[in-house]
């Protein structure tokens, strides 16, 4: 690789990796903006609920397409047109009066933010070796997790300072500079089409263990995409009685712990020689963190330390997704990881919805006794999929005896 293309391999990386940070911003600003638009919207726990969840649903939906897409195309036309789409997602919040066109620009942001996470898979199997894929791609998640970092606490001070719709704004003029910038900076790159996708993607569906995979990792989605992205600060304000700044910037706790939790699981999954064996361990910590803080009054203290171990955790989701295209062909491992991360995605929209339904049944968002149960779901979903790995790890184990004993 001369100078000339290592300088194009690290700008469309980076360029990746900047989208990555920005859609993860837009994907926790109802964690902070949950208020205002209750507010202005006159919506209910379940209709915030699935004004937050529809991200996931767009999200989840686009994989596919988006990842043949920067097959044929590849990012230099895909990527800033990704950007652009979740810029439009951002117009109902400036100018809709009804919480219908919000939804449907939820759903827009969702869709474009297929191709951060598509196009950093992409781009490093592309681009640089496969010995390097696990650290470009830590690198990656890093930069992405500190977009969610300053989603939290800084993001509610500029709200407060300047109004939500302020920060709305910046936030679209962000999106138009970063797509502008991608469209200019990525050099046209040839890419050859796949010829046998439909035949690859009915391949990776109708792996048994692919698909129970990503149900089981689906169910442990809860802490990062139910708790941290959305109810974590109402909860920290009702149940705990914190105020505002603090109930905003203690979740992302969770994205920084995650930041350090794929070099620290991959490591224990290396040591260990199991892969399974250290999602399991995560799954279970986790639980046991949410079972303790949702039912004990913790200090601040305590919950940043909690908060930081479950984010640690959460990095579970980048042994699944590699665990999963271990059981394909390598020639389908690629298409198996945009599979593996849309099944996951997907659990993302259940788990707010099945909590908005519990809030608002029992109370709304106001009554702490209504959001103690809500979020009791995380640590009941995490325990099934805990448990599902279980089974998988056991059936893992007894195949590899008895083929040994052959």
């Amino acid at each position: 690789m001369n100078s000339s293309t290592r300088m194009i391999a690290w700008t469309v990386w980076l360029i990746a990796s900047l989208f990555y940070a920005y859609q993860f911003i837009l994907r926790v600003m109802p964690n902070v903006m949950l208020n205002d638009m209750m507010q202005r919207y006159n919506l209910d726990a379940v209709s915030f609920g699935q004004l937050s969840g529809v991200y996931y649903i767009g999200y989840s939906l686009m994989h596919l397409p988006i990842g043949m897409m920067l097959d044929r195309f590849g990012p230099k036309k895909v990527v800033p047109g990704c950007i652009l789409l979740t810029v439009a997602g951002l117009i109902p919040l400036l100018l809709a009066d009804h919480w219908v066109y919000p939804i449907a620009g939820r759903f827009l942001i969702g869709m474009g933010s297929t191709a951060a996470i598509l196009g950093v898979f992409k781009i490093i199997r592309m681009i640089f070796s496969e010995q390097r894929f696990p650290r470009m791609l830590s690198l990656s998640v890093t930069i992405g997790l500190m977009g969610a970092i300053y989603g939290g606490g800084p993001v509610s001070y500029m709200r407060e300072a300047f109004g939500y719709q302020t920060v709305i704004q910046l936030l679209a003029l962000a999106g138009i500079i970063l797509a502008v910038t991608t469209y200019w900076i990525v050099p046209k790159m040839e890419m050859a089409p796949q010829k046998t996708i439909l035949s690859d993607i009915k391949e990776v569906f109708r792996n048994r263990r692919v698909i129970l995979t990503c149900i089981f990792a689906g169910f442990m989605v809860g802490p990062l995409e139910g708790f941290a992205d959305v109810w974590g600060t109402a909860f920290l304000k009702q149940v705990y009685g914190l105020d505002g700044a603090l109930a905003a910037s203690l979740p992302s706790m969770i994205f920084i712990g995650m930041c350090f939790g794929g070099p620290v699981l991959s490591f224990i999954a290396e040591k260990t020689g199991s892969y399974l064996a250290t999602i399991i361990g995560a799954g279970a910590a986790m639980a046991a963190c949410f079972g303790i803080f949702i039912n004990w009054h913790l200090a601040s203290s305590s919950l940043i330390f909690c908060f930081v171990l479950v984010g640690i955790c959460c990095a579970y989701q980048i042994l699944a997704i590699y665990k999963a295209s271990t059981y394909v062909r390598p020639q389908v491992a690629g298409l198996t990881t945009a599979v593996a991360n849309m099944i996951i995605m997907i659990f993302g929209y259940v788990i707010h919805a099945l909590m908005g339904v519990i809030i608002h049944a029992s109370g709304g968002p106001a009554v702490s006794k209504a959001l103690f149960y809500g979020t009791l779901v995380i640590p009941l979903a995490l325990f099934l999929g805990t448990i599902g790995f279980t089974v998988l790890f056991k059936r893992e184990k007894e195949q590899r005896f008895e083929g040994e004993k052959t």
